[in-house]
């Protein structure tokens, strides 16, 4: 890289690595510390890169970070809004619009999320576009990491791609289908006037969708603040979960945790997702 920007770029990720404490982040203090903060080896772990790579950024040399990583940085350093801005302005990366798969989490949510580590939880956006998942998250829904575009969205992806219905069983397909819009015309309308992402994606959708038309068509409006599913495990087979859902201020994005349903064998089940691993889903595009 080699500019003044890219330097700084090095010393900013420096700074934030100093002040945070492994224990908010979910990692072992360890016996013997030489750094206050954490150590480069951890923020690359935390943000799924090569330690070498992550040493090369700190020194403000390799190559240009992509979008994703510097989303991925950013949410590991727990960065503000404005901080993770600032970082992709010196990344000479532009900002992402809200909504999509490189949105800046809530460092509240992460935090959440963090401290959820024997339940399978997710922060997703209004539009269904999930952010980050925990690993028994991954192990329940499958990776939704890889989607860009409007693919991102599960919510697009139910009424386009029938492989994403998968997760659910036929039977529950038309309920979670009018869930859906449901929930889209009640984010939708508490968006800003201006707002041109969900605008666009309801278009799309009636175009592309005559099911999500005709249930478009109804006028149904309600947020899923909680819903009781049933989810398909290539291994475990049908689990029933409890689906709760905690909203950011302004409703932007949503923590999802998935709880097992009583009367049901399904707390057994999800004992066993860090043991199998991640469900399957169909491959991201390019």
């Amino acid at each position: 890289m080699g500019s003044a920007k890219y330097t700084e770029l090095g010393a900013f990720l420096r700074s934030r690595r100093g002040r945070i404490r492994p224990a908010d982040v979910g990692l072992p203090a360890g016996p013997r510390r030489r750094v206050p903060g954490l150590r480069r080896d951890e923020v690359a772990q935390l943000a799924g890169a090569s330690v070498d790579y992550y040493n090369e950024l700190e020194r403000g040399a390799g190559s240009q970070p992509s979008e994703q990583m510097i989303a991925a940085l950013a949410r590991a350093l727990r960065l503000t809004a404005d901080e993770r801005d600032y970082l992709y302005h010196l990344a000479g990366r532009p900002v992402p619009v809200p909504g999509g798969a490189a949105s800046h989490v809530h460092p509240g949510m992460l935090d959440l999320l963090q401290r959820m580590p024997s339940t399978p939880a997710q922060v997703i956006t209004d539009l269904h576009v999930t952010l980050v998942q925990n690993p028994l998250a991954v192990a329940l829904l499958g990776d939704h990491s890889g989607f860009r575009g409007t693919r991102a969205s599960f919510l697009h992806r139910w009424f386009t791609e029938p492989e994403a219905r998968q997760l659910y069983p036929e039977a529950d397909h038309a309920t979670q289908s009018r869930a859906f819009v449901a929930d889209l015309r009640a984010a939708a309308a508490r968006r800003d006037a201006k707002d041109t992402e969900a605008a666009s994606m309801i278009r799309a959708l009636l175009h592309a969708s005559p099911e999500f038309a005709a249930l478009w068509a109804d006028h149904d409006v309600a947020f899923r603040r909680e819903d009781r599913k049933r989810i398909r495990h290539p291994v475990l087979g049908l689990l029933e979960v409890n689906c709760l859902n905690l909203f950011s201020e302004d409703g932007r994005q949503r923590l999802l945790w998935f709880t097992p349903a009583l009367g049901t064998d399904s707390a057994d089940l999800l004992d066993l997702l860090a043991v199998l691993g991640t469900q399957d889903v169909v491959d991201p595009a390019p």
